[in-house]
């Protein structure tokens, strides 16, 4: 078994570093659609910064891809779709209620923090790990910032 590099990496690895696209592209999605969905403008921008720094985590994970040869997610996932969809249903009945759309974000926003968790895990001592690592940090301070603002929203 050769030594793993970022040029070279294990097969096992790139298949986890699909799941990360896949969780970074629902991300995206799901901000984006509720950026535009939502009235308080606080939120929209807050899920917009959220949407764009999913889009970069996803580019970047697919380069890693493509530099190994293998042709990277293009598409979030289909449970995605249906839980943004949920999303839009509830927002809808609810007015848009920003507490109850934060409640949904923070939902989606565990889903990918778990993801990279399990990920970090899985590859321990990957040469990937240094990047995922710090994927991680952004993951978790938006999922975070995500936490802290429904808490605020739900005392409102």
């Amino acid at each position: 078994m050769s030594l793993e590099t970022k040029t070279n990496l294990n097969e096992s690895t790139v298949t986890k570093l699909q799941k990360l696209i896949r969780a970074n592209i629902d991300a995206y999605d799901g901000f984006r659609e509720s950026a535009e969905e939502i009235d308080d403008i606080t939120l929209a921008n807050l899920f917009r910064e959220v949407a764009n720094e999913r889009s970069a985590l996803a580019t970047e994970l697919q380069n890693y891809v493509q530099w190994n040869g293998a042709e990277a997610e293009e598409d979030g996932s289909v449970a995605a779709s249906v839980h943004r969809s949920w999303i839009n249903v509830r927002s809808k009945i609810n007015g848009g209620d920003p507490y109850v759309i934060l409640i949904e974000a923070e939902r989606g926003e565990d889903h990918i923090k778990h993801a990279y968790e399990d990920v970090l895990k899985e590859t321990a001592g990957s040469a990937m790990n240094d990047v995922l690592t710090a994927q991680y940090a952004v993951v978790k301070a938006g999922h975070d910032k995500i936490r802290d603002l429904r808490d605020s929203y739900k005392n409102r």
